[in-house]
């Protein structure tokens, strides 16, 4: 790499990482603890790229992209940050930062965008629409699953592209849709759900197109409409008339399964197929349970009440639940609780009277028990068969649940290795060939490095 860098970071050990690995790599390095310095520096035309925290001592280096933008157009700034919210990524989407990594990084990552962004040096900043935008959004979380959601909601929010977005229920899909609509250049315009009824009769899809008004349209559980109202809805796409909205649709069950099953038509598959946004359920992210417990707990809190607190004896129970419902459980449980308890410490007991009462109340994990793989498999799939009542789970089961192991199988032996891959590919005991064409099947990330603070 060629060129200056500047970093501002008020983390002395990220400052000195930064600056050795640039400097290694052939950069320029100017980094500060200080906004104030960064501006200055920015002003006297310094730096080809910018890598910047968010918090400072001495300000927010989000509110400073506009600055940046405006002393010098088209120079690289990418955000780095602690906060990692969805709004830490749109805003920075929003700015026009040429990217945002949340902390804890991976060096080597970031290495290849500050790469990216000294060939794009030149780049001119896309025009941002300016109008206010809504302070906060209901999607709470900051685990790794939610980070790479909060990323492609930021990469896909100005594109017309149409949407799928799918998860289990109550993992908060219609959040995800009005998260895009809310940030994207339609949020003055009508987003408008569509289900069964609005399209159960020919006069449905124009009298929808006049209520949606060129603004965003979303599909609702889109599998579950009759193949009739399906084909009406592929007409309107191909027919939107003179103000075409965006589309976007839900699903509890993955596109390709429901196309497979014939719950999905083919046309309307591949006309909604343009970026897929899968929503974690709450068990692929445990680490997120306290944030979700404390947020609904403070949202229900009524003038004059003190502030309550979970203990840790509870987080922990609540950890080890399944959560069957997802967020949409947990957020009932919490209020249920937020009614019912009496101290401002909310303690193991209460929990256990709650999930007493909820579906599937077993744990994760067995408290104080050791449990093997062949176990841990079978627990899961018994509350997957669980989940479908009555019902079989749709077919072609085999495949999905080994897609599922093997996948993780595959990211922590390549953990384990330090990405190298014909040693992952020893431990596995499989072909390297092999190896690289599941990496690229299952989209796996592989990185050559162990993970900086």
């Amino acid at each position: 790499m060629d060129g200056t860098v500047l970093v501002a970071d008020d983390d002395r050990t990220i400052r000195t990482v930064l600056t050795q690995a640039l400097t290694r790599a052939g950069c320029r390095v100017h980094a500060t603890s200080s906004l104030t310095t960064l501006m200055r520096w920015v002003g006297e035309g310094r730096g080809d790229v910018v890598i910047s925290d968010v918090v400072m001592p001495d300000g927010n280096g989000l509110e400073m992209l506009p600055k940046i933008a405006e002393d010098r157009p088209g120079l690289p700034v990418i955000v780095i940050s602690a906060q990692n919210t969805i709004m830490t990524a749109i805003k920075a989407a929003e700015a026009e930062a040429f990217d945002y990594l949340p902390k804890p990084f991976d060096l080597p990552d970031l290495m290849k965008r500050t790469a990216r962004a000294l060939e794009a040096r030149e780049r001119v900043p896309r025009k941002s629409a300016g109008q206010e935008r809504p302070d906060e959004l209901p999607l709470v979380g900051r685990s790794p699953a939610m980070q790479r959601l909060y990323k492609v909601v930021a990469q896909v929010m100005h594109s017309d592209l149409p949407v799928m977005i799918c998860g289990e229920s109550g993992t908060g899909k219609s959040l995800v849709a009005h998260a895009i609509h809310d940030y994207s250049d339609r949020r003055t315009l009508p987003l408008v759900t569509v289900t069964a009824p609005d399209v159960h009769d020919l006069d449905g899809p124009s009298q929808v197109m006049a209520r949606v008004r060129g603004g965003t349209l979303v599909l609702d559980e889109v599998s579950d409409l009759p193949p009739e109202a399906q084909g009406r809805v592929v007409r309107m796409m191909d027919a939107p008339g003179e103000h075409p909205p965006r589309f976007m649709a839900t699903s509890r069950v993955p596109p390709a399964t429901a196309l497979e099953e014939g719950r999905l038509r083919e046309d309307l598959y591949y006309r909604l197929s343009g970026v897929t946004i899968e929503v974690p359920s709450l068990r692929d992210r445990i680490e997120d349970i306290e944030l979700l417990a404390g947020h609904f707990l403070g949202r229900d809190l009524r003038p004059g009440q003190p502030e309550r607190h979970f203990s840790e004896e509870a987080l922990e129970m609540m950890r080890a639940y399944s959560w069957p419902g997802n967020v949409r459980q947990i957020e009932n449980a919490v209020r249920r609780i937020a009614l019912t308890a009496q101290s401002e410490e909310i303690g193991r007991p209460e929990i256990a009277a709650i999930l007493g009462t909820q579906p599937r109340a077993e744990p994760v994990i067995q408290p104080g028990r050791s449990e093997t793989l062949t176990g841990a498999v079978t627990a899961h799939l018994r509350r997957y068969f669980d989940l479908h009542g009555a019902e079989l789970p749709p077919p072609g089961l085999h495949g999905r649940i080994l897609r599922e192991i093997e996948a993780p199988l595959i990211e922590i032996a390549l953990e384990a290795t330090g990405g190298n891959q014909i040693r992952c590919a020893e431990l596995l005991g499989i072909n390297r060939n092999t190896l690289r064409k599941k990496i690229n099947d299952l989209d796996i990330r592989v990185t050559r490095r162990r993970k900086l603070m």
